[in-house]
Protein backbone atom coordinates (compact mmCIF):
# COMPACT_ATOMS: atom_id res chain seq x y z
CA UNK A 1 0.00 0.00 0.00
CA UNK A 2 2.90 2.31 0.82
CA UNK A 3 4.55 1.70 -2.15
CA UNK A 4 1.39 2.39 -3.93
CA UNK A 5 1.26 5.61 -2.52
CA UNK A 6 5.01 7.21 -3.83
CA UNK A 7 4.19 5.72 -6.91
CA UNK A 8 1.51 7.45 -7.70
CA UNK A 9 2.96 10.59 -6.40
CA UNK A 10 0.01 11.33 -3.97
CA UNK A 11 3.51 11.77 -1.70
CA UNK A 12 4.58 15.54 -2.78
CA UNK A 13 7.64 17.13 -1.42
CA UNK A 14 5.25 19.86 0.32
CA UNK A 15 3.00 16.98 1.66
CA UNK A 16 6.28 15.26 3.24
CA UNK A 17 7.19 18.16 5.09
CA UNK A 18 3.76 18.39 6.26
CA UNK A 19 3.67 14.72 7.89
CA UNK A 20 6.98 15.85 9.19
CA UNK A 21 6.07 18.61 10.61
CA UNK A 22 3.09 17.06 12.62
CA UNK A 23 5.09 13.93 13.43
CA UNK A 24 7.76 16.73 15.64
CA UNK A 25 4.47 18.58 16.77
CA UNK A 26 2.83 15.22 18.31
CA UNK A 27 6.63 13.80 19.05
CA UNK A 28 8.09 16.83 21.17
CA UNK A 29 5.24 17.61 22.62
CA UNK A 30 3.97 14.46 23.47
CA UNK A 31 7.57 13.48 25.17
CA UNK A 32 7.21 16.90 27.60
CA UNK A 33 3.69 16.72 28.64
CA UNK A 34 3.23 13.21 28.39
CA UNK A 35 6.73 11.51 29.30
CA UNK A 36 9.09 14.33 30.99
CA UNK A 37 6.87 16.21 33.41
CA UNK A 38 5.44 12.49 34.96
CA UNK A 39 9.19 11.19 34.96
CA UNK A 40 10.37 14.61 36.74
CA UNK A 41 7.56 14.56 39.31
CA UNK A 42 8.31 10.92 40.15
CA UNK A 43 12.51 11.72 39.43
CA UNK A 44 11.67 14.56 42.49
CA UNK A 45 9.85 12.28 44.98
CA UNK A 46 12.53 9.94 44.76
CA UNK A 47 15.28 12.14 44.59
CA UNK A 48 13.52 13.86 47.89
CA UNK A 49 12.87 10.78 49.47
CA UNK A 50 16.96 10.23 49.50
CA UNK A 51 17.89 13.15 50.53
CA UNK A 52 15.77 13.12 53.41
CA UNK A 53 16.42 9.39 54.13
CA UNK A 54 13.59 7.70 53.43
CA UNK A 55 11.39 5.92 50.79
CA UNK A 56 10.11 8.45 48.08
CA UNK A 57 7.15 6.22 46.02
CA UNK A 58 7.91 2.43 45.64
CA UNK A 59 4.06 0.91 45.67
CA UNK A 60 2.21 1.42 42.32
CA UNK A 61 4.43 0.55 39.42
CA UNK A 62 8.21 -0.68 39.75
CA UNK A 63 9.85 1.17 41.72
CA UNK A 64 6.85 3.85 42.01
CA UNK A 65 7.66 4.88 38.79
CA UNK A 66 3.45 4.95 37.64
CA UNK A 67 2.65 6.75 40.84
CA UNK A 68 2.16 9.85 38.58
CA UNK A 69 -0.12 8.12 36.13
CA UNK A 70 -2.30 7.36 38.98
CA UNK A 71 -2.12 10.59 40.59
CA UNK A 72 -2.95 12.35 36.75
CA UNK A 73 -5.65 9.66 37.09
CA UNK A 74 -6.83 10.72 40.54
CA UNK A 75 -6.99 14.53 39.70
CA UNK A 76 -8.87 14.16 36.04
CA UNK A 77 -11.66 12.16 37.75
CA UNK A 78 -11.76 14.68 40.71
CA UNK A 79 -14.79 16.84 41.78
CA UNK A 80 -14.28 20.30 39.61
CA UNK A 81 -14.98 22.58 42.68
CA UNK A 82 -15.62 26.03 41.87
CA UNK A 83 -15.88 28.14 44.91
CA UNK A 84 -18.74 30.49 45.04
CA UNK A 85 -16.25 34.19 45.06
CA UNK A 86 -14.09 33.43 42.12
CA UNK A 87 -14.58 35.10 39.02
CA UNK A 88 -15.63 32.09 37.26
CA UNK A 89 -14.59 32.85 33.43
CA UNK A 90 -10.88 34.19 34.32
CA UNK A 91 -10.24 31.10 37.26
CA UNK A 92 -11.31 28.94 34.52
CA UNK A 93 -8.93 30.12 32.13
CA UNK A 94 -5.98 30.57 34.28
CA UNK A 95 -4.62 27.09 34.25
CA UNK A 96 -4.88 26.98 30.21
CA UNK A 97 -3.10 30.25 30.12
CA UNK A 98 -0.21 28.53 32.02
CA UNK A 99 0.52 25.54 29.72
CA UNK A 100 0.43 27.88 26.28
CA UNK A 101 3.27 29.70 27.12
CA UNK A 102 5.10 26.63 28.39
CA UNK A 103 4.02 24.69 24.95
CA UNK A 104 5.06 27.64 22.37
CA UNK A 105 7.94 28.37 24.17
CA UNK A 106 9.23 25.08 23.51
CA UNK A 107 8.01 24.99 20.14
CA UNK A 108 11.41 27.18 18.78
CA UNK A 109 13.62 24.97 20.91
CA UNK A 110 16.19 22.32 18.35
CA UNK A 111 16.35 19.14 19.82
CA UNK A 112 19.57 18.27 17.61
CA UNK A 113 21.28 19.26 14.52
CA UNK A 114 19.59 19.97 11.23
CA UNK A 115 19.66 16.35 9.51
CA UNK A 116 18.46 14.92 6.16
CA UNK A 117 17.52 11.57 8.24
CA UNK A 118 19.47 9.44 6.51
CA UNK A 119 19.54 11.08 3.13
CA UNK A 120 15.15 10.85 3.21
CA UNK A 121 15.40 14.50 2.96
CA UNK A 122 17.20 16.01 0.29
CA UNK A 123 18.34 19.01 2.64
CA UNK A 124 18.79 19.59 6.12
CA UNK A 125 15.37 19.79 7.83
CA UNK A 126 15.49 21.51 11.93
CA UNK A 127 14.63 19.39 14.63
CA UNK A 128 12.30 22.14 16.02
CA UNK A 129 8.67 23.10 15.47
CA UNK A 130 8.97 26.78 14.35
CA UNK A 131 12.06 27.46 12.44
CA UNK A 132 12.37 31.58 13.68
CA UNK A 133 15.99 32.99 12.79
CA UNK A 134 14.71 35.40 16.05
CA UNK A 135 14.40 32.03 18.21
CA UNK A 136 16.56 33.66 21.29
CA UNK A 137 13.92 36.83 21.27
CA UNK A 138 11.02 34.80 21.02
CA UNK A 139 11.75 32.08 23.81
CA UNK A 140 12.42 35.07 26.44
CA UNK A 141 9.40 37.10 25.37
CA UNK A 142 6.94 33.75 25.47
CA UNK A 143 8.77 32.26 28.49
CA UNK A 144 8.00 35.58 30.63
CA UNK A 145 4.02 35.66 29.44
CA UNK A 146 3.90 32.51 31.75
CA UNK A 147 3.63 35.23 34.89
CA UNK A 148 0.11 36.22 33.82
CA UNK A 149 -1.49 32.79 33.99
CA UNK A 150 -0.20 33.53 37.51
CA UNK A 151 -1.49 36.87 37.91
CA UNK A 152 -4.86 35.94 36.71
CA UNK A 153 -5.28 32.75 38.58
CA UNK A 154 -4.71 34.73 41.68
CA UNK A 155 -7.08 37.85 41.06
CA UNK A 156 -9.94 35.68 39.44
CA UNK A 157 -9.62 33.68 43.03
CA UNK A 158 -10.75 36.67 45.12
CA UNK A 159 -8.78 35.36 47.95
CA UNK A 160 -6.11 37.13 50.14
CA UNK A 161 -3.20 34.49 49.58
CA UNK A 162 -3.95 33.58 46.56
CA UNK A 163 -3.40 37.48 45.63
CA UNK A 164 -0.55 37.97 47.62
CA UNK A 165 0.99 35.16 45.78
CA UNK A 166 0.01 36.54 42.26
CA UNK A 167 2.05 39.95 43.36
CA UNK A 168 5.02 38.59 44.85
CA UNK A 169 5.12 36.44 41.08
CA UNK A 170 4.93 39.62 38.94
CA UNK A 171 7.27 41.44 41.37
CA UNK A 172 10.06 38.52 40.77
CA UNK A 173 9.24 38.40 37.31
CA UNK A 174 10.06 42.08 36.66
CA UNK A 175 13.00 41.43 38.83
CA UNK A 176 14.79 38.93 37.09
CA UNK A 177 13.89 38.71 33.52
CA UNK A 178 16.12 42.09 33.27
CA UNK A 179 19.09 40.28 34.72
CA UNK A 180 18.33 37.03 32.73
CA UNK A 181 17.49 39.34 28.83
CA UNK A 182 21.26 41.26 29.96
CA UNK A 183 22.62 37.30 30.35
CA UNK A 184 21.66 36.77 26.93
CA UNK A 185 22.92 40.01 25.50
CA UNK A 186 26.23 38.66 25.98
CA UNK A 187 25.46 35.10 24.50
CA UNK A 188 24.08 37.02 21.36
CA UNK A 189 27.16 38.71 21.45
CA UNK A 190 29.48 36.01 21.31
CA UNK A 191 27.54 33.84 18.56
CA UNK A 192 26.73 36.66 16.81
CA UNK A 193 22.98 35.14 16.28
CA UNK A 194 19.58 35.04 17.73
CA UNK A 195 19.13 31.86 15.94
CA UNK A 196 19.11 28.85 18.45
CA UNK A 197 20.60 26.69 15.67
CA UNK A 198 23.30 29.22 14.99
CA UNK A 199 24.54 29.59 18.46
CA UNK A 200 24.86 26.04 19.06
CA UNK A 201 26.78 25.71 15.69
CA UNK A 202 28.95 28.91 16.88
CA UNK A 203 29.99 26.73 19.88
CA UNK A 204 32.09 24.24 17.63
CA UNK A 205 35.25 24.95 18.98
CA UNK A 206 34.39 26.81 22.31
CA UNK A 207 31.25 26.48 24.57
CA UNK A 208 29.92 30.34 25.55
CA UNK A 209 30.24 28.75 29.32
CA UNK A 210 34.21 29.72 29.12
CA UNK A 211 34.20 33.14 27.96
CA UNK A 212 30.37 33.75 29.39
CA UNK A 213 31.19 32.29 32.82
CA UNK A 214 29.84 35.52 34.22
CA UNK A 215 26.22 35.68 32.08
CA UNK A 216 25.89 31.72 33.08
CA UNK A 217 26.28 32.73 37.24
CA UNK A 218 23.44 35.42 36.78
CA UNK A 219 21.34 33.10 34.17
CA UNK A 220 20.57 30.39 36.14
CA UNK A 221 19.70 31.87 39.59
CA UNK A 222 17.18 34.09 37.10
CA UNK A 223 15.16 31.04 35.26
CA UNK A 224 14.83 29.39 38.57
CA UNK A 225 12.95 32.70 40.06
CA UNK A 226 11.15 33.02 36.63
CA UNK A 227 10.27 29.29 37.22
CA UNK A 228 9.05 29.77 40.82
CA UNK A 229 11.09 26.79 42.26
CA UNK A 230 12.79 26.66 45.56
CA UNK A 231 14.60 28.91 46.82
CA UNK A 232 12.66 31.04 44.63
CA UNK A 233 8.42 29.76 45.45
CA UNK A 234 7.83 32.64 47.12
CA UNK A 235 4.70 33.22 45.36
CA UNK A 236 3.39 29.48 46.60
CA UNK A 237 5.11 29.68 49.53
CA UNK A 238 3.44 27.23 51.51
CA UNK A 239 4.36 28.31 55.21
CA UNK A 240 3.19 32.08 54.57
CA UNK A 241 0.40 30.95 51.52
CA UNK A 242 -1.07 28.09 51.52
CA UNK A 243 -0.24 27.34 48.45
CA UNK A 244 -0.39 31.32 46.68
CA UNK A 245 -1.80 31.63 43.40
CA UNK A 246 -3.73 28.18 43.30
CA UNK A 247 -4.88 27.88 46.65
CA UNK A 248 -8.31 27.70 45.20
CA UNK A 249 -7.38 24.96 42.34
CA UNK A 250 -8.05 21.41 42.49
CA UNK A 251 -8.40 18.45 40.39
CA UNK A 252 -7.34 18.65 36.77
CA UNK A 253 -6.87 22.29 36.86
CA UNK A 254 -4.06 22.14 39.74
CA UNK A 255 -2.64 19.24 37.62
CA UNK A 256 -2.34 21.88 34.33
CA UNK A 257 -0.35 24.45 37.08
CA UNK A 258 1.62 21.50 37.72
CA UNK A 259 2.27 20.32 34.32
CA UNK A 260 3.24 23.96 32.79
CA UNK A 261 5.72 24.12 35.67
CA UNK A 262 7.56 21.00 34.78
CA UNK A 263 7.22 21.93 30.96
CA UNK A 264 8.53 25.32 31.93
CA UNK A 265 11.66 23.78 33.35
CA UNK A 266 12.44 21.65 30.56
CA UNK A 267 11.99 24.84 28.22
CA UNK A 268 14.67 26.77 30.47
CA UNK A 269 16.79 23.72 31.10
CA UNK A 270 16.94 23.39 27.54
CA UNK A 271 18.19 27.30 26.60
CA UNK A 272 21.00 26.67 28.94
CA UNK A 273 21.97 23.74 27.23
CA UNK A 274 21.57 25.62 23.74
CA UNK A 275 23.05 29.02 25.33
CA UNK A 276 26.18 28.01 26.91
CA UNK A 277 27.02 23.91 26.97
CA UNK A 278 27.08 23.95 22.94
CA UNK A 279 23.38 22.58 22.20
CA UNK A 280 24.23 19.15 21.01
CA UNK A 281 27.77 19.29 20.03
CA UNK A 282 30.01 16.83 21.96
CA UNK A 283 32.61 18.21 24.27
CA UNK A 284 34.19 21.44 24.50
CA UNK A 285 36.45 21.94 21.39
CA UNK A 286 35.77 18.10 20.35
CA UNK A 287 32.75 18.63 18.08
CA UNK A 288 31.03 15.48 16.08
CA UNK A 289 32.92 16.20 13.13
CA UNK A 290 36.32 16.02 14.11
CA UNK A 291 35.18 11.88 16.00
CA UNK A 292 34.03 11.30 12.29
CA UNK A 293 30.64 11.42 13.16
CA UNK A 294 28.25 12.90 10.60
CA UNK A 295 25.40 14.07 12.46
CA UNK A 296 23.55 15.69 9.07
CA UNK A 297 23.34 12.76 6.42
CA UNK A 298 23.71 9.55 8.82
CA UNK A 299 20.63 8.58 10.69
CA UNK A 300 22.79 7.29 13.70
CA UNK A 301 25.13 10.17 14.20
CA UNK A 302 21.53 12.36 14.51
CA UNK A 303 20.39 10.25 16.86
CA UNK A 304 23.70 10.25 19.09
CA UNK A 305 23.52 14.26 18.86
CA UNK A 306 20.05 14.29 20.02
CA UNK A 307 20.51 11.69 23.10
CA UNK A 308 23.23 13.83 23.83
CA UNK A 309 21.44 16.97 23.79
CA UNK A 310 18.42 15.33 26.03
CA UNK A 311 20.93 13.81 28.43
CA UNK A 312 22.75 17.26 29.22
CA UNK A 313 18.91 18.65 29.50
CA UNK A 314 18.21 16.28 32.26
CA UNK A 315 21.75 17.41 34.61
CA UNK A 316 19.80 20.54 34.37
CA UNK A 317 16.24 18.98 35.72
CA UNK A 318 18.04 17.09 38.05
CA UNK A 319 19.82 20.39 39.39
CA UNK A 320 16.67 21.97 39.75
CA UNK A 321 15.27 18.88 41.99
CA UNK A 322 18.52 18.91 43.77
CA UNK A 323 18.37 22.40 44.23
CA UNK A 324 15.04 22.08 45.52
CA UNK A 325 15.45 19.56 48.68
CA UNK A 326 18.89 21.53 49.63
CA UNK A 327 18.24 25.19 49.55
CA UNK A 328 16.13 27.18 52.20
CA UNK A 329 13.91 29.81 50.69
CA UNK A 330 14.82 33.45 50.62
CA UNK A 331 13.10 36.08 52.28
CA UNK A 332 11.13 38.29 50.13
CA UNK A 333 13.88 41.43 50.64
CA UNK A 334 16.88 39.05 50.25
CA UNK A 335 14.86 37.98 46.90
CA UNK A 336 14.38 41.47 45.49
CA UNK A 337 17.59 42.64 46.64
CA UNK A 338 19.61 39.25 45.10
CA UNK A 339 17.71 41.08 42.00
CA UNK A 340 18.40 44.59 41.66
CA UNK A 341 21.58 44.94 44.02
CA UNK A 342 23.22 41.27 42.53
CA UNK A 343 22.36 40.13 39.30
CA UNK A 344 21.50 42.96 37.41
CA UNK A 345 24.77 45.17 38.07
CA UNK A 346 27.00 41.68 37.24
CA UNK A 347 24.76 41.12 33.97
CA UNK A 348 25.43 44.87 33.17
CA UNK A 349 28.91 44.43 33.48
CA UNK A 350 29.44 41.34 31.87
CA UNK A 351 28.04 42.77 28.44
CA UNK A 352 30.25 45.70 28.45
CA UNK A 353 33.15 43.44 29.38
CA UNK A 354 32.09 40.79 26.74
CA UNK A 355 31.89 43.57 24.22
CA UNK A 356 35.24 44.95 25.34
CA UNK A 357 37.40 41.67 24.50
CA UNK A 358 34.93 40.88 21.35
CA UNK A 359 36.03 44.78 20.19
CA UNK A 360 40.04 44.52 21.29
CA UNK A 361 40.48 40.41 20.05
Amino acid sequence: MLDSLFSSGWWTDERILWVFLLAKILLFFGVVFGVVAPVMIWVERRVAGLIQDRHGPNRVGPFGLLQSLADGIKLFFKEPLLPSQVNKPYFLLAPIFAVLPAATAFAVIPFGPPTTLGGFFETPQRLQIAELNVGILFVMAVTALSVYALVLAGWASNNKFSVLGSLRASAQMISYELAAGLAIVSVVLLSGSVDLVGIVESQKEMWHIFPGILAFIVFLPAIYAETNRTPFDLPEAEAELVVGYHTEYSGIKFGLFFLSEYAIMTTVSAMCVLFFFGGWEFLPGLNWDQIGIDVVESLFGTLLAVFWFCFKVSLFLFLFVWVRWTLPRFRYDQLMDLGWKTLLPIAIFNIVLTAGIIAFT
